[in-house]
């Protein structure tokens, strides 16, 4: 018999046994389930947390309202096993509170340094009273 004759035969037999295995590994990951995004919810809440305590309500409250609506978003995708879009929407949720939060340090400092700068312009205005005085 020819060689070449068997080898169809070979390979159609291995398909019959491959090609089932195949696609019950490929229905078996299809149907994997993804796990709850649990620490990526806990991180925005922490972020959320952490910017309210740093006063971002009233400093940056459109960031901290984002970061709000983000995480509801993100409750209620994991609440509809959508656990890719619920981790990828409290990753959002965390990155703008701690947007907030820093954008409040920012305003904070901001304020301190022009508190500093008038306390100094007031002290040089006295220095400059005192030695005009003294002469």
């Amino acid at each position: 018999m020819n060689p070449s004759f068997k080898r169809p035969a070979v390979i159609r037999r291995r398909l019959r046994i491959v090609l089932p295995a195949l696609l019950m590994f490929a229905a078996a990951a299809v149907s994997a389930k993804t796990p709850p995004p649990d620490t990526n919810l806990q991180g925005a809440q922490l972020a959320i947390a952490n910017a309210e305590r740093v006063d971002a309500a009233t400093l940056a409250p459109v960031e901290l309202g984002e970061a709000r609506a983000k995480l509801a978003a993100a409750e209620k995708a994991v609440a509809e096993k959508e656990m890719v879009a619920g981790a990828q929407l409290a990753d959002q949720a965390r990155a703008s509170a701690e947007l907030a939060a820093a954008r409040t340090g920012a305003a904070k400092a901001k304020a301190v340094n022009a508190d500093i700068t008038r306390s100094t312009a007031t002290l040089e205005e006295e220095m400059q009273r005192k030695t005009g005085e003294s002469k």
